[in-house]
């Protein structure tokens, strides 16, 4: 039942959301040299590694030219990138990955084999049991965690030491508790946070 609601929620969604689509694609292109999307790898289901589809928000090869997490008014963002990133529309070409069956709507947030690399085994086992999403109880309780990091002196260590650990926790309770309807409540409160911001 997941899977097909996946689909056809993906499926519509992408038609209806094509203007969107167009006029983001034609502001990313206008704005700075380089590809519509950002590609990366990321951890799915049962460790396969799969190539997430994002809106690009950076300059050209960002991840050489800082970290693999984003931190604040990172310089690399472009202005039609902080636009995107506010909204949130820079994760809607995600929806391609949920057509296809990477990933889901909502699930753990796929994450980089880098921090996969932190988890114990069990939490491995454990949150990649179900695929990955495009947003999650998680997702919304550190909705704002590039401000947090950035009042950090390092980042990336408070991120591994202190905000993962949380966000494992629930994913862990998620992959336990999570339902059709549990689903359909986090996508309107995903919903919800968007236009209320």
């Amino acid at each position: 039942m997941k899977r097909l609601f996946d689909f056809i929620a993906s499926f519509f969604g992408l038609i209806l959301l094509t203007p969107t689509f167009v006029l983001s694609a034609l502001w990313i292109k206008i704005d700075s040299r380089g590809p519509i999307f950002f590609r990366q790898e990321r951890v799915g289901f049962q460790g396969s590694l799969f190539r997430i589809h994002k809106f690009r928000t950076m300059v050209l090869d960002a991840e050489k030219k800082g970290k693999q997490i984003t931190v604040g008014a990172d310089s690399r963002i472009t202005t039609v990138g902080g636009f995107l990133r506010k909204y949130k529309l820079d994760e809607l070409p995600q929806l391609i990955d949920v057509l296809i069956g990477n990933m889901s709507l909502v699930g753990p947030r796929p994450e980089v084999p880098k921090y996969i690399d932190c988890y114990s085994d069990d939490e491995k086992h454990d949150v990649l049991s179900v695929k990955p999403g495009i947003t999650d109880n998680a997702s919304i309780e550190f909705r704002d965690e590039n401000e947090l990091l950035a009042a950090s002196k390092d980042p990336e260590a408070v991120y591994i030491n202190e905000v993962l650990p949380k966000k494992i926790a629930l994913y862990r309770k998620y992959v336990r508790e999570h339902s059709f309807f549990g689903d359909v409540a986090i996508i309107f409160k995903t919903i919800f946070l968007i236009i209320k911001k």
